[in-house]
Formats: C-alpha cells, sequence, structure tokens
C-alpha cells in the first residue's frame, strides 16, 4: 500500500475522516504575480497543452507556480518535488509526493510542518483526492511526531491547467470541488499563498 493506491473511500474508512465538500477557497485574495511567472506560462502554457504526461504538466506548470509561491514568501519556505514521503508504512502512508511545502527553510530534509501537498494528476482531478487526503493525514502526523501542531494541512489536485484543494483539521477533510483554472495565475497564487500562511 501506498499513497497513490488511497481512494477517497479507503482513505475515509481507514482513518475514519469525515469529508465535507465547502468552496472554501472562493473568495480569498488574489496574490499578483511576478512578470516572469507570466512570460513563464505565456510560453509554456502551450507546449504544457500538447504534453501527455504528468510530469511534463508538473515541470512545465505546476513547479513555476509554486517557486512563485516560495518567492512571494521571500524564501521562508521549502520546497520538495517528488521526494520519498514515508510515514508510517504499516498504515500506507508511503511514497514520493509530487510536490510538498514546509514552513521550514531546511533544504535537504524534510522538517516539520508540512503545510501543502500537491499532486498531478493527467485526467479526472476527483480521481486524486483520496491520494492527496492520504498525504494531508501523513503531513498531519509527521508535524505531530516532530511536535509542530498546525491547525490545518493544505492539499492541490491539478492537472496544471485547473487546480482543486483540500483542507484537513483534525478528522475533517473539506473538499473544495470547484475546479480553479491556471489562468489568471493571481487567483491560484492567493490561495496556495493563503494555505502556507494559515
Amino acid at each position: 500500500m501506498a499513497y497513490n493506491n488511497f481512494t477517497l473511500e479507503k482513505v475515509r474508512d481507514q482513518f475514519q475522516i469525515e469529508l465535507v465538500e465547502s468552496a472554501f477557497c472562493a473568495d480569498l485574495p488574489l496574490a499578483v504575480p511576478s512578470k516572469f511567472l507570466e512570460e513563464i506560462l505565456r510560453e509554456w502554457l502551450p507546449l504544457a497543452q500538447r504534453a501527455r504526461s504528468e510530469k511534463a504538466k508538473s515541470e512545465l506548470l505546476v513547479s513555476p507556480v509554486l517557486t512563485e509561491v516560495r518567492k512571494q514568501l521571500n524564501g521562508s519556505i521549502e520546497l520538495f518535488s517528488g521526494t520519498d514521503f514515508t510515514v508510517d508504512r504499516k498504515q500506507g502512508l508511503n511514497g514520493f509526493c509530487d510536490f510538498l511545502i514546509s514552513r521550514s527553510t531546511a533544504q535537504f530534509t524534510i522538517e516539520a510542518p508540512v503545510v501543502v501537498l500537491v499532486e498531478a494528476k493527467k485526467g479526472d482531478l476527483g480521481l486524486g483526492w483520496g491520494q492527496c487526503i492520504a498525504e494531508m493525514v501523513a503531513a498531519q502526523r509527521f508535524n505531530l511526531a516532530h511536535r509542530q501542531t498546525i491547525p490545518a494541512v493544505y492539499g492541490a489536485v491539478t492537472s496544471g491547467t485547473l487546480w482543486q484543494f483540500l483542507q484537513l483539521r483534525e478528522q475533517v477533510a473539506t473538499i473544495d470541488v470547484t475546479e480553479y483554472p491556471l489562468l489568471p495565475v493571481d487567483r491560484i497564487l492567493g490561495i496556495l499563498t493563503w494555505m502556507v500562511k494559515s
């Protein structure tokens, strides 16, 4: 068992997670993107739209957006890509996360608190919810084990061009089923920045 084997039903039943639907990101403030990010997206978006793999979309679209979040927060967070995040192998909380954001500036190892996990998916975003919530449960446990209790852990599932956001508070996972488009990127940046700072 690993993160990518979790369905929504499996994560709900195994970890006694209550699932709630709410557009909790709808009214969050926007964040002004840098000219650099705007130029990258203008050039790379057509390439990403022709790409057939999750990896290509992650590299061309997701990575620049998350790097921009780090830049806007003056490097006060650390971003990890394709990193092993094994927390509890017996519970299936192991495997690789597409992207993980920590409120620590440690560059070589993941340190608590882990606040945001992002999964890149090629097709139906809803199919990534179970995996994302499992990673959020792992982050919650990782933070607790490192005495870094925070009120909520956040997640995102994205195709690169569409994003959906999740929140885990104690045993309640809130899913914002709205599909937020990448452009204009100020909304996605605003949501991600708010999640990291919350």
